[in-house]
């Protein structure tokens, strides 16, 4: 886990999401958790890889987000991929309704952190990458980091 200096405590990144999607905005919200599930999102123990939220009846909801069980959880410990409600304001899920239903474009969980004690979702609205794409942002990334190399070397 690492800290900004904005408070924020970053627990889990979904680096897949960056590499298969453009994406196009991102947004803050909160998560609807048992207390097992915080205790165990606190000990760093959750994974974003194949997760996604979508709109059901109004309300936003993040499927697939594995939180592993409370080491010492009893019986009443939670299940790892249950279905879980995100908490956002009327206005910006009017607003996600509206993005999501254009083609081609879906909501994705971008990374989880801790902000004043609360867990936190940053979701993104993102397109899917076709093969071309991703050629052209990995030669991109090499291609800049030649560069941070090369003024790196210069600078000795």
């Amino acid at each position: 886990m690492t800290e900004k200096p904005t408070g924020e405590k970053v627990v889990a990144t979904n680096k897949k999401a960056f590499h298969d999607y453009f994406i196009l905005e991102k947004l803050e919200a909160g998560v609807c958790l048992l207390g097992t599930e915080v205790k165990s999102i606190r000990e760093g123990r959750l994974n974003l890889k194949d997760s996604y939220a979508i709109i059901q009846k109004g309300e936003a909801m993040l499927f697939n987000c594995h939180i592993s069980p409370y080491s010492h959880g009893n019986r009443e410990n939670h299940e790892p991929t249950r279905t879980r409600k995100l908490l956002l304001h009327a206005r910006e899920i009017r607003k996600l309704i509206g993005k999501t239903q254009e083609k081609g474009l879906t909501l994705t969980p971008l990374r989880v952190y801790f902000k004043r004690g609360r867990v936190k979702v940053e979701l993104g609205v993102a397109r899917g990458k076709k093969l071309m794409d991703k050629r052209e942002t990995e030669r991109r990334k090499e291609a800049d980091r030649e560069a941070a190399a090369a003024m790196k070397y210069r600078r000795r």
